[in-house]
């Protein structure tokens, strides 16, 4: 009868554990926090109310266009650029992980694109490692150096990851535009970083082809930042020979499905080529990217997976542990997060 059928509750996506690897401190404020900073700045907005602001943040992001993409950062740098926003924007960050049941975070910034605002790069690492201590939540901070800089100035971004290196910063990346601005141009940056004992991810393959991924790896990042491309070579071949390569050095790949389809790199969640990189064996994670620019959360990101591109629960729960073994945070809160993990994610 009627009456007598069972329904399976909801799944509450917020409830479940889970990782954050790849997220943009300036891109991922608070709208309401941007719109305080920016009129404490005298900062202009295209919108003076909060949720306004987000959609147009939204609508500017989803273009199909990575550069177009990025032309919303503009103004978050510019609303950063004082300590204590960036301290401010830190603690919300981690907060706002932490609420949206993430047990681990790594945060990134580029701590050079505050100085043409009066703020040093060393002032930038050392409050935003302010504010992610102030949650006292399992977090760090991934300092990155900007692609389409001039070398000396990521080298300068490489020194301040070692600088800081045992106070929280737990990586170094590069990060920005990829066409045109191979990683190899900085391998410097990638050198000092990587000697001084700093783990190296590297943004690679979302906009350019999945040689770059390869290209990265040789520089010594042993995680990647999108990377998607590498199951799209220009003949199977190709694509089978990419796959095999990044499989034998053990990258794991940082995806950020929304992140991507705003980009142009997916043409939608459903084509997304996560699938295809789990099918084929690659080490995965999801992530968000910049939950302002790209309008999502985590919780939003892992039930999209779920219901729109078809992986299983049992596929994300391998997502999350994937995320944590490879997080670059202290081996204690990896394991930490890993039980949690462990005990609160179904396995079906």
């Amino acid at each position: 009868m009627p009456g007598d059928k069972k329904t399976t509750p909801a799944q509450d996506w917020r409830a479940l554990p889970k990782v954050l690897l790849h997220e943009h401190l300036d891109g991922g404020l608070r709208p309401s926090t941007l719109l305080e900073l920016c009129a404490a700045r005298g900062v202009p907005v295209p919108e003076t109310e909060a949720g306004a602001l987000a959609a147009w943040m939204h609508a500017n992001a989803d273009s199909g266009s990575l550069e177009r993409y990025l032309q919303g950062f503009a103004i978050t740098v510019a609303a950063m650029a004082s300590e204590s926003a960036c301290e401010r924007v830190a603690f919300e960050a981690a907060e706002d992980a932490r609420a949206d049941g993430c047990v681990l975070a790594e945060f990134r910034m580029a701590p050079l694109l505050l100085e043409p605002h009066g703020l040093s790069g060393e002032a930038v690492v050392e409050a935003t490692l302010a504010g992610l201590a102030r949650s006292r939540f399992r977090c760090g901070l991934i300092v990155c150096g900007m692609r389409t800089d001039n070398p000396a100035d990521t080298i300068r971004s490489a020194r301040l990851a070692v600088k800081y290196r045992d106070q929280g910063v737990v990586g170094f990346d590069l990060a920005g535009a990829e066409k045109y601005y191979p990683p190899g141009d900085h391998a410097e940056s990638m050198r000092i970083a990587r000697e001084a004992g700093v783990s190296l991810t590297c943004h690679a393959g979302e906009s350019d082809g999945g040689e770059r991924v390869l290209e990265a790896a040789s520089l010594g990042a042993v995680r990647i930042g999108h990377g998607i491309r590498i199951v799209h070579g220009d003949t199977p071949e190709q694509t089978r020979a990419w796959v095999d390569r990044a499989r034998e050095l053990d990258l794991h790949f940082e995806v950020c499905p929304s992140s991507n389809v705003h980009t142009g790199a997916a043409s939608s969640l459903e084509a997304h080529p996560i699938r295809a990189m789990i099918a084929a064996g690659l080490s995965v994670s999801c992530s968000t990217d910049n939950r302002l620019m790209s309008h999502v959360t985590l919780s939003g990101e892992m039930e999209a997976l779920h219901t729109r591109t078809g992986l299983s629960m049992a596929q994300l729960r391998e997502l999350v542990r994937a995320g944590v073994k490879r997080s670059f945070l202290p081996q204690w809160d990896r394991a930490a997060a890993l039980a949690e993990v462990e005990a609160g994610f179904p396995s079906t």
